[in-house]
């Protein structure tokens, strides 16, 4: 009959890891409230500049791919079944109004600025998405939005 034998000592995290863990938490946690109590300028976002064209559009989820956009008059544009990158900017767009209690069927708007920049902008939720940081090709399908 063979035994089985038992580590004499339980494996556990090392003590090393755990206070550099710690560190690492304490850290976030003091240049957070540093860069709050100072007021430091925020990175990463976008410098202002001038809107050079913009178009309003509704984004109507049909299940967990398709997606039916319509003119802000309520003109069907596009029925998509499989609308890819349009699916997921509208699915973004649903939860934010969800959690703002906005009505999830009120016009978007596609903003193309002076400096380049395009996004999608809810002025309802306050919620939007700068769409040249998801990829040429996924930029490329709201732009094709902007020209119809």
């Amino acid at each position: 009959m063979a035994t089985q034998t038992q580590n004499p000592k339980p494996e556990m995290i090392p003590a090393n890891l755990l206070l550099a863990m710690l560190a690492l938490v304490l850290a976030s946690v003091i240049l957070t409230g540093y860069s709050a109590l100072t007021g430091r300028d925020q990175v990463g976002v976008p410098k202002p500049a001038a809107i050079v064209a913009e178009r309003s559009i509704i984004l109507q989820g049909g299940g967990a791919q398709a997606v039916t956009v319509l003119a802000a008059d309520g003109t069907l544009l596009m029925d998509l079944p499989h609308g890819g990158f349009i699916t997921v900017i509208q699915n973004g767009l649903e939860r934010a109004r969800l959690t703002a209690g906005v009505d999830k069927l009120l016009p978007v708007r596609i903003v193309k600025f002076a400096n380049g920049r395009l996004s999608v902008v809810d002025d309802h939720s306050g919620w939007s998405a700068e769409l040249g940081a998801f990829g040429n090709d996924n930029r490329a399908a709201f732009e094709r939005l902007m020209s119809q």
